[in-house]
C-alpha cells in the first residue's frame, strides 16, 4: 500500500487573460497515489488550471508547489522530469513512426536510445494498446489511435505526476475504460494523476477525489460521493439530474 502524501499544492492562484479572470483564488492539493479529477462545464477554467499546475502558465497571483518547491523558481528541465503533460489541443503531428513519436517523451533525460529509454517506450506502448502499430506513421492513424499514442508519449516520461486534459474525449467506450483503468494502476504505483473529465460516471468510478470548477472558481472538492450530488451537479451544469438504474453503462473490458 502506498503512503499517501502531498506532492502538489496550488495556493490562492488567480489567472487573467487580458481583462478576463479565468481562475480566481483557487487552492487545492494533490496527493501521491491518487486519481484526481477536474470537472466542470465548458469554459470553467479546468484546462487553464492544468496548465498552471504544469508550470506552462504563470499565475498573476498565488503559486504552485511541487514536492515543496515553488514551481515558478525551477527550470523547465526540472519540471519536465517530474511532470508529464497531455494537452487537450490537437497538435500537428510530424511524419514519423509511432514508436519514434513516443520516444520523444524521453528527451528531457538526454540519454538517447539507452536500454532504459527503450524499456520506457515499450511499456508505454503496451499500456495504451498501441504496440501493434508502433511502426506505422502517426499520420496514418485514426483520431482515437492518435490520442492513445500521445498518451503513450506522456507515459514514457515516467514522471511522478501525470496531467491529462480530456484524454478520453476521442475514445470509444472500451478504450476509455482501458485508459481509466491505466490511470488507476498508475496511482497504485504512487503516481499522482490529475485528469480533466466530462464523463461524470467515469469520474465517480475512477477518481479518488474530484474538484468541481465553475467560472474560474473552485466550487467543491472531495470524494465523488461528496461532490457529485444532484444539487451540486444541477447548479454547476444547469441541467436536471436523474439517476436511472436501467441505463446501459460500459463497465468492464471483456
Amino acid at each position: 500500500m502506498n503512503t499517501v502524501s502531498e506532492i502538489l499544492r496550488v495556493d490562492h492562484v488567480t489567472l487573467r487573460y487580458g481583462d478576463v479572470i479565468v481562475l480566481r483564488d483557487v487552492s487545492l492539493s494533490i496527493r501521491t497515489g491518487e486519481v484526481f479529477g477536474l470537472i466542470g462545464p465548458n469554459g470553467a477554467g479546468k484546462s487553464s488550471l492544468l496548465r498552471v499546475i504544469a508550470g506552462l502558465q504563470r499565475p498573476e497571483e498565488g503559486r504552485v508547489r511541487l514536492e515543496g518547491d515553488n514551481l515558478a523558481e525551477k527550470a523547465a528541465l526540472w519540471r519536465a522530469h517530474r511532470i508529464a503533460f497531455l494537452p487537450q489541443e490537437a497538435e500537428t503531428l510530424p511524419l514519423m513512426a509511432v514508436r519514434d513519436l513516443v520516444s520523444l517523451g524521453r528527451l528531457p533525460f538526454g540519454k538517447g536510445r539507452s536500454d532504459e529509454d527503450r524499456m520506457a517506450v515499450e511499456e508505454a506502448l503496451k499500456q495504451t494498446r498501441t504496440l501493434e502499430f508502433a511502426d506505422r506513421p502517426v499520420t496514418a492513424l485514426s483520431g482515437g489511435e492518435r490520442a492513445r499514442v500521445l498518451l503513450s508519449r506522456a507515459l514514457a516520461v515516467r514522471a511522478p505526476v501525470l496531467l491529462a486534459d480530456e484524454p478520453i474525449a476521442a475514445l470509444d467506450p472500451a478504450h476509455a475504460l482501458s485508459v481509466m483503468n491505466l490511470f488507476l494502476d498508475l496511482s497504485r504505483r504512487g503516481v499522482a494523476v490529475v485528469v480533466v473529465l466530462h464523463d461524470l460516471a467515469l469520474a465517480s468510478r475512477f477518481c479518488d477525489r474530484v474538484a468541481l470548477v465553475k467560472n474560474g472558481e473552485l466550487v467543491a472538492i472531495g470524494t465523488p460521493g461528496e461532490v457529485l450530488t444532484d444539487n451540486m451537479v444541477s447548479e454547476a451544469y444547469g441541467v436536471t439530474v436523474k439517476r436511472i438504474e436501467s441505463a446501459i453503462i460500459p463497465w468492464e473490458l471483456t
